[in-house]
């Protein structure tokens, strides 16, 4: 072999050495994905072992599943994550109200029948803001699946509810009466509000959130996609005495994490769990509405906690026995 030739070989295996290479995925790298379900393309993240006991992941509004990205990789270690983005939000189809009925009962049947189409049979819900609607309404149908709740802010109860809900009230009776009602909770003086609340620590709290959530809010048909739901909420009040029987009736397991500076629903609707579940843990953090801008790592470590002392990998029923 002469020495030119010889250097090209070690120039080659060079180049060889140096070339990008596949890096494969571990648990707790999340990973991005879509499929249609009920006609509407649908966006959600997953991390974790497939394996794994399922954690079903519901966020509020006006946020997406993008709310969970602190927690995700915080509990992928030990846990499997779904977190859908629900039609109208995030990455997910916005169609028209003309095409898709945008109603709480909606949002809850396209999010089990995405569950169904992932194979998912039990898992934990997590629940936030308007994942509380939307998770209540697939327990109450389906509650041989439901695990475990996980209940982040998301307001069941009479006492939960903020001075602010009285005006609200006032415009499901009119809505023509009272359209101020609606551009507040579409501005993105709302958005950013329903962040900070009044927490005292500003500067935990990213304005890249309330921007992001703004843009979406802006997208030309949001408006009337977010006034039907807004209006529908009333349905959701008219329902808190259902969810509360079913809380009684089946007794989940329960941990409840409840930011005390979100002036929407306060912290009287996290105590009043105590009411229907009497062996529900209650945990009131400095945080607002959404307690994974404050608190991510609390969060964190509170749910695992609580689902390690509840669930089992091995025990089929997904319960440890009463210790």
């Amino acid at each position: 072999m002469t020495s030119g030739t010889l250097l090209a070989g070690l120039a080659a295996a060079s180049i060889a050495s140096t070339s990008p290479q596949a890096v494969p995925s571990v648990s707790v790298t999340t990973t991005y994905h879509r499929t249609e379900v009920d006609g509407v393309s649908i966006f959600y993240r997953e991390a974790g072992p497939k394996d794994a006991p399922t954690i079903v992941l519901l966020h509020g509004y006006p946020s997406s599943s993008r709310m969970y990205d602190p927690l995700l990789p915080l509990l992928a270690d030990r846990y499997h994550l779904i977190a859908p983005d629900y039609p109208g939000f995030g990455h997910s189809d916005a169609p028209p109200p003309s095409q898709y009925c945008y109603t709480f009962d909606h949002l809850a049947e396209t999010t089990h029948n995405l569950l169904t189409k992932l194979g998912v049979g039990q898992y934990v819900l997590f629940m936030q803001d308007y994942g509380g609607p939307v998770g209540f309404r697939i327990a109450l149908a389906h509650p041989e699946q439901v695990r475990a709740l996980i209940v982040q802010n998301a307001n069941a109860y009479a006492e939960g509810l903020g001075v602010k809900w009285k005006g609200i009230a006032d415009y499901w009776r009119d809505p023509a009466a009272h359209p101020g009602q609606l551009d507040a909770f579409t501005s993105l003086e709302g958005a950013k509000q329903r962040h900070l609340g009044n927490s005292p620590n500003v500067e935990r709290y990213s304005p890249d959130t309330w921007m992001d959530e703004y843009a979406m809010l802006s997208r030309p048909g949001s408006r009337e996609i977010q006034g039907a739901l807004f209006y529908d909420y009333r349905t959701n009040v008219a329902s808190y005495p259902a969810w509360q029987a079913w809380m009684r009736e089946h007794k989940p397991p329960t941990l409840v994490i409840w930011g005390r500076y979100d002036p929407s629903f306060i912290v009287p609707g996290a105590e009043a769990y105590k009411r229907d579940l009497p062996d529900a843990e209650i945990r009131i953090l400095d945080a607002g509405h959404f307690a994974l801008d404050e608190q991510a790592d609390e969060v964190a470590r509170l749910t695992r906690d609580f689902l390690e002392h509840h669930l089992s990998p091995r025990d089929p029923t997904g319960m440890q026995r009463a210790r």
